[in-house]
Order: C-alpha cells, then sequence, then structure tokens
C-alpha cells in the first residue's frame, strides 16, 4: 500500500514515516522545510520504499499513481512557529487541507488528518473529550493556530458527508521525544535546552497549569491505528497520555534528571494560556485498543539523552 505523508520532515512526520516504512508501505513524503529538517528524513533516502517530493502543500497537489492513505501533518506546531509564519499557519490548514483533502478524493484514498488539543481553547471541561466544543479566542494571538485546526476538522467532516470520503481526525496533544528542535519554543525541549546549560528555565504565569504528555513512540502508535483500522470513518479521536502535570512540577523533574543547578524564573503569563490541558483517551482505548505505554520520566531521559548528544 501507499501512503503519502505532508510534514514528513517534521517531528512527527519523520518518526510516522519510519513506522509506515516498518510496516512495508511505500512512503511518499512532502515537506518545504519551514519548520521541518532535512536532518529527520536524511537517513531514509537509500530506502526503495521512500520517496520525497519538496513542495508546499498550499499549492494544487498531484503524485502520480495510486494512493491508499493521505496523511496530512503540515502546519508549524509550537507557538513560536505559528506566530512567526501566522498567515502560512492558516494557508497550510485551509488552503493545505483543501488540496490535500481533493488529492485523497481524486485517488479514492483514506484520509487522516492530523488536528490539536488546541481546538479546546481553553477548556471549561476536563478532561477533554472529543464531544466537546471548545472554548476559543478567534482573534487572540494563538488563534491563527487554533481556528486553522478548527476550520480544517470542518472541511475533513464537510468531505465525509458530502463525497463520502473516508476522513479520521486525530486531536494531538502534547508530544515530546527525539527529534524536537532544540529552539522549537515548546515547553519540554525548552526547558532541556536550558537546564543541560545551567540556564534559569522560564516559566510564563507561577506554573500551576497543566498538560499531559505524549511520548513519540506511543503517539506514532495511536496514529498508526487511526490510519490503517477498518470501519472508523467519520471517527474524531484524542491522543494524547491522561497523566497529568503542572508546569512547575514538569520544570523540577526536569532539572532533577539533568542534574544541574537551574533555577525556575517566573514570567508574566502568555495570553490564552489554558489553565488545564488532559485528554480523555476513552475512544482511543475502545476504538483502537490504544493507550500510551512511556511514563513521563522514562521519555524524558530518553529525550535528554539525545539532547545532551547534540
Amino acid at each position: 500500500m501507499r501512503v503519502l505523508i505532508t510534514g514528513i520532515a517534521g517531528f512527527i512526520g519523520s518518526h510516522l514515516c519510519e513506522r509506515f516504512l516498518k510496516e512495508g508501505f511505500y512512503v511518499i513524503g512532502m515537506d518545504n522545510f519551514l519548520t521541518g529538517k532535512p536532518d529527520n528524513i536524511a537517513h531514509l533516502f537509500g530506502n526503495k520504499n521512500f520517496h520525497f517530493i519538496y513542495y508546499n502543500v498550499v499549492n494544487y497537489i498531484y503524485v502520480e499513481g495510486p494512493v491508499d492513505i493521505v496523511v496530512h501533518l503540515a502546519c508549524p506546531a509550537s507557538p513560536v512557529d505559528y506566530m512567526n509564519h501566522p498567515i502560512h499557519t492558516m494557508k497550510v490548514d485551509s488552503l493545505g487541507t483543501l488540496n490535500t483533502l481533493g488529492f485523497a478524493k481524486l485517488k479514492g484514498a483514506r484520509y487522516i488528518f492530523a488536528s490539536s488539543s488546541e481546538v479546546y481553547g481553553s477548556a471549561q471541561v476536563h478532561p477533554q473529550r472529543e464531544d466537546y466544543w471548545g472554548y476559543v479566542n478567534p482573534v487572540g494571538p494563538r488563534s491563527v493556530y487554533d481556528e486553522a485546526k478548527r476550520f480544517s476538522e470542518a472541511l475533513c467532516m464537510a468531505y465525509h458527508t458530502e463525497h463520502g470520503l473516508d476522513v479520521r481526525i486525530a486531536r494531538i496533544f502534547n508530544t515530546y521525544g527525539p527529534r524536537m528542535r532544540r529552539k522549537d519554543g515548546r515547553v519540554i525541549p525548552t526547558f532541556i535546552d536550558k537546564a543541560l546549560k545551567g540556564e534559569k528555565i522560564p516559566i510564563y504565569g507561577d506554573g500551576s497549569q497543566t498538560r499531559s504528555f505524549c511520548y513519540i513512540e506511543d503517539l506514532v502508535e495511536g496514529l498508526f491505528r487511526l490510519s490503517v483500522k477498518e470501519g472508523i470513518e467519520g471517527q474524531v479521536i484524542n491522543l494524547g497520555n491522561p497523566q497529568e502535570i503542572t508546569i512547575k512540577e514538569l520544570a523540577q523533574k526536569v532539572i532533577e534528571i539533568c542534574g544541574t543547578s537551574s533555577s525556575i524564573e517566573f514570567l508574566p503569563p502568555r495570553p490564552d494560556d489554558p489553565p488545564r490541558r488532559c485528554p480523555d483517551i476513552t475512544k482511543a482505548k475502545d476504538i483502537l485498543g490504544w493507550s500510551p505505554k512511556v511514563g513521563l520520566e522514562e521519555g524524558l531521559k530518553k529525550t535528554i539523552e539525545e539532547f545532551r548528544g547534540l
């Protein structure tokens, strides 16, 4: 079978590509390296079942030959990236989603959209279930990402209802692991980078806000199962680790594992920063038979080990 993955050179895309290749798929990858890194996929270029296309998905998409699955991962995902590229972020999850959906319809392919827990915004329901509609500021600084993902979800469901396209939506919660950029801007790489340098670890607010962190191997397993399982057309499924931790506790744990003398620096809170974020993964368990296996401490140790070698 043949699968097209957009955002192939990104953190999640490169790991997911390896999983499909391991399972015997032929993988066609697209990326324009706006935030993805060529180094993430350099080791794949000798693989006869891998083909890379340097391309921006906001443009019309066409690939020769059959395609069985389309996975649309392309999009700046960290606050630093989508605030630096606000218009492109909205384009890749509007025009890019439209183009990849149209391509999937043309090929008769299954379509998996990588959405985000950001669609829940500053959630008023906890933990967040897929039937919760969200509480999002449509004109705030995070709206370029939040609303782009929400629009893409609506577009996916429109293709499902009007054209009968087999679409599945993954709402991905905070994910971490090897191949994250040190200057990614997300909390775990930032904390590790600062701790390894012995610098102050910045926390915006008092650190009482919570997040849940899923190790990349677990997330990829969930995405793969969502992609290949039969008979789940139109499903929206949370993928994340329900183990909740405060940001202050996370900083302390990173300092402890790194074994450095870094201290914590408290800074003014960021606007629209959700106070709590944690997935309800009941649907993932029931439908996909999936739940995360890697605990936070184990995952952090693996990630820190890779960061030390960079």
